[in-house]
């Protein structure tokens, strides 16, 4: 914050933050400012680092999968097979431009920041206040700031008059905030009454202040800088990273293997070499990157229609992933809007009159700030009949404010005050039996009621009144003297009335939820009690200083709500938390929310945050309701449920496939099938996929957190795959041993059958369930059997010489249509034992894996 050795600048005094800066009562002069500028750099943030398509792809044809299809369409292309390679590259090309196209529009984060803070200060250079650029201005500098400005720098107040500043943005803190000169001694920025933070907007009066911070060394540049840095891969692209090491191990090992088999066996080479390399594209998912893609696409438009924006697809999955959703408060859970909530007489009964007397006070003569406008509309109506007839404003070093009031009856002073400062000015009090005298134990049991509300984390004002004889004239302080106290009106920034039931979706759904806030952690811990949470003990920022990293990632498991927070505190919860290994979300609006929104694995903003907390998001809720989030999850793990369709289904399809053909061609005087063939049956399997990111999803599918279970998927294609490879097996002795077939007409059966086969059992293990109790989607049913068709009538037409097809004869074909139902029977009664681990799991209570959460 500007200060060395990371002690807070507003706990020191004006003298000791003056003598650090060697600066004087006058300002800086000109000189000495541009020599601070040189040396301390211009009061902005670091622009973003600009996006670079080129550098961007890059990036992505480095990923294992990416880098596994680039040679295989290269290799295929090199070895004749020009027509595969093309296609191949062209998948892989179309896919990468559609996400970096998508991601690119989440660019202008630093931009947004520019623009949030104010273009002109007024400072005091060479004796005398000048505007000048912010950009200019340096620590050191004496800045003069008004109601409306933006605090243009963090700083130390040296002298206030009447001076609030709205600070929701920086620290949660809903309520104006007065500022004043004076020693602090907490460590908190919350609670620094004697500094100006950068970014917040002056509310009422005027201030002089010391500028100690600027640039990225202030609250507001803080979050700046977090933006700027290059943000860790999601869980998403981890996991996908991950699998596609996987498949790259797998595709090397067959191919060395293949390859030196047949050579030791006296195959040619070329032969050997273009076969293993079929086999490479045969085990590839050559359609993963555009299936993701598309159906992260699709996913993005059904959330859009679901009020959330999506600017980073791989944030679907993630936010399907989630285990723990940690939220700010103000605007969130609650609407930031004050409301009164209660009207308590001068014993502390329910009594409306506080209010009325209030409303009259803040209509006629108030500041028009949120407390004011609360009370009016808490008591529409109240002022009907009333007129102003001399007002007293709000003293801010006293902290009461009076007017002086005709209504149909009397004529009344009312006076509204913080109740520590009004209370003491009190003579008498109005009670159910009448007024009667205020001593000091009416004085002392009406600051019990005050912090009886307080812990109940409601804002009380005091009201008092005194009947007014005689002339009217200008009201000063001494006349805010024996007055009888009316009572105390207390207010709230209630919980929306969605979130108690948004947070028990959420919790039904395997996701907590924490209150991460920059407010008062009384008021945490009643907004907690409020929406569900546990408020038995809620931990502050000089809590959280006081843990080590262990500590805390052990403390954050149990505790759910959090006060007075810093940014970066609320970025280091977020971390330990992701210790854990949970995925985190957090949902926030403000700027002190931008460094937290980019640490988190899902950054959830609102419509109408601020332009920060919007540009570091990942998504964008366009009605600011846990029950958006809600909806969004059950929408990501619908679009991650189909996603896994394909990635299980081409896993366990193309290693059954490729581990028959690996045997067959060891023991086969010919190829089981060749290159083009292979790529023609990869090509075929894959379009008849396409209709996958419209498929309908089981509701045990969206139950649970879904993360991608590597484990889980090897253990589905290690029983799924040697199930196919077992009928291909068969398939091969009937043709060998009954029908003799020749070499053109084995492939061309073995291709029927392997296409039937693949593709049908699509509609088998797309679900959990019994296929004929739950029906895919009429767009996979299309493409699947189009597919099919094709795959079917393709060796019977004119075009079987360009593939080197040969037509069966009907018996073997009949054959072959037997060995197909067979094989579909089989398949539906063994993914049980396949899926088997997931359900036991899922039984348990436990956290399902992606890998074996079968949709």
């Amino acid at each position: 914050m500007g200060a060395p050795n990371h002690v807070p600048f507003w706990t020191r005094s004006k003298e000791e933050a003056a003598a650090e800066l060697g600066c004087g009562p006058d300002g800086l002069t000109s000189a000495e400012a541009s020599a601070r500028l040189a040396r301390h750099g211009p009061n902005s943030d670091v622009p973003p680092r600009r996006a670079n398509a080129a550098v961007a792809i890059f990036r992505r044809l480095l990923e294992p999968l990416s880098l596994i299809l680039l040679a295989a369409g290269i290799v295929s292309a090199g070895t004749g097979d020009g027509i595969g390679g093309a296609i191949i590259v062209t998948i892989l090309a179309l896919s990468i431009g559609l996400d970096t196209f998508q991601e690119g529009r989440a660019l202008r984060a630093a931009e947004e920041l520019r623009r949030s803070v104010a273009l002109k200060a007024e400072a005091k250079r060479d004796g005398a206040f000048v505007r000048v650029e912010v950009e200019t201005l340096v620590p050191g500098d004496l800045v003069r700031v008004r109601a409306g400005d933006i605090i243009p720098a963090d700083a130390l107040v040296l002298e206030a008059a009447a001076f609030t500043v709205g600070e929701a943005a920086l620290t949660g803190e809903p309520y104006p905030v007065e500022k004043r000169p004076g020693r602090v001694t907490a460590r908190n920025a919350g609670e620094a009454s004697n500094a100006l933070f950068r970014g917040a907007v002056a509310q009422t009066g005027e201030a002089l202040a010391l500028v100690v911070g600027t640039g990225r060394s202030t609250l507001f540049g803080a979050a700046a800088s977090a933006l700027a840095e290059a943000q860790a891969p999601s869980p998403f692209q981890r996991d996908l990273h991950t699998f596609g090491l996987l498949t790259a191990r797998l595709t090397i090992a067959l191919v060395l293997v293949v390859l030196a088999t047949h050579v030791l066996f006296g195959r040619p080479v070329l032969e050997s070499l273009m076969f293993s390399v079929a086999l490479a594209v045969g085990l590839t998912p050559e359609l993963l990157p555009m299936i993701t893609t598309v159906t992260l696409s699709r996913g993005a438009l059904r959330m859009a229609a679901r009020k959330v924006i999506v600017k980073r697809l791989a944030s679907i999955h993630d936010l399907g992933a989630m285990t723990v959703l940690c939220t700010d408060k103000t605007g969130t859970l609650t609407s930031a809007e004050i409301t009164l909530a209660q009207s308590l007489d001068a014993e502390g009964a329910a009594d409306d009159r506080a209010a009325r007397l209030g409303a009259i006070s803040a209509a006629l003569g108030g500041d028009r700030g949120a407390l004011d406008a609360a009370l009016v509309a808490g008591s529409p109506g109240a002022a009907e009949g009333w007129s102003l007839l001399a007002r007293h404003a709000f003293d801010f070093n006293r902290r009461v404010g009076s007017v002086l009031a005709e209504g149909p009856d009397e004529k009344l002073l009312i006076a509204k005050g913080a109740p520590e400062a009004l209370i003491p000015l009190c003579t008498s009090m109005r009670t159910a039996a009448g007024l009667v005298a205020m001593d000091a134990a009416g004085h002392l049991a009406a600051q019990a009621r005050v912090r009886a509300l307080a812990e109940q984390g409601l804002r009380a004002v005091a009201v008092a009144s005194r009947p007014w004889s005689g002339t009217s004239h200008e009201l000063e302080a001494s006349d805010e003297t024996r007055l009888t106290f009316e009572g105390i009106c207390a207010f709230a920034d209630p919980p929306k009335a969605t979130c108690t039931a948004a947070i028990a979706r959420l919790a039904a759904a395997g996701i907590r939820v924490k209150i991460l806030s920059g407010d008062d952690p009384v008021v945490v811990k009643r907004l907690a009690g409020l929406v569900g949470l546990n408020p038995e003990m809620v931990l502050s920022g000089s809590d959280i200083d006081e843990l080590s990293d262990d500590a805390l990632a052990v403390q954050v498991q149990t505790v759910d709500a959090y006060g007075r927070l810093a940014p970066d505190q609320k970025s280091r919860l977020i971390k330990a938390l992701q210790s854990r290994g949970d995925v985190v979300g957090f949902l926030g609006d403000g700027i002190n929310d931008a460094p937290a929104l980019k640490v988190a694995d899902i950054g959830l903003s609102v419509d109408g945050a601020t332009g920060v907390a919007q540009a570091a998001a990942d998504m964008i809720l366009l009605a600011p309701d846990l029950e958006v989030v809600a909806d969004g999850v059950e929408e990501g793990r619908r679009t991650f449920a189909n996603i896994l369709k394909y990635v299980r289904m081409g896993a366990s399809s193309n290693f059954g496939n490729m581990l028959s053909m690996a045997v067959a061609s060891l023991f086969l005087p010919f190829l089981p099938m060749l290159p083009t063939q292979i790529l023609l049956n990869n090509l075929l399997y894959d379009f008849s996929e396409i209709g996958i990111p419209f498929d309908t999803v089981r509701p045990e599918a969206v139950a649970s957190p879904q993360v991608w279970n590597m484990r889980g998927l090897m253990v589905f294609a290690g029983i799924m795959g040697p199930l196919s490879s077992a009928f291909d097996l068969l398939t091969f002795a009937g043709l060998l041993l009954v029908f003799h077939a020749v070499p053109e007409e084995f492939r061309t059966v073995w291709f029927l059958e392997s296409m039937a086969t693949q593709i049908l059992v699509i509609f088998i293990i797309r679900t959990n369930g019994r296929p004929w109790r739950n029906w895919p989607h009429p767009a996979l049913t299309l493409s699947s059997l189009a597919a099919l068709l094709v795959a079917m009538v393709l060796p019977f037409t004119q075009a079987d010489a360009w593939f080197g097809f040969q037509a069966p004869p009907p018996a073997v074909t009949a054959s072959v249509a037997a060995l197909v139902v067979a094989y579909l029977v089989c398949a539906e009664l063994l993914k049980q034992f396949a899926i088997a681990p997931a359900i036991r799991r899922r039984a348990d209570g436990l956290r399902v894996g992606a890998g074996l959460n079968a949709p």
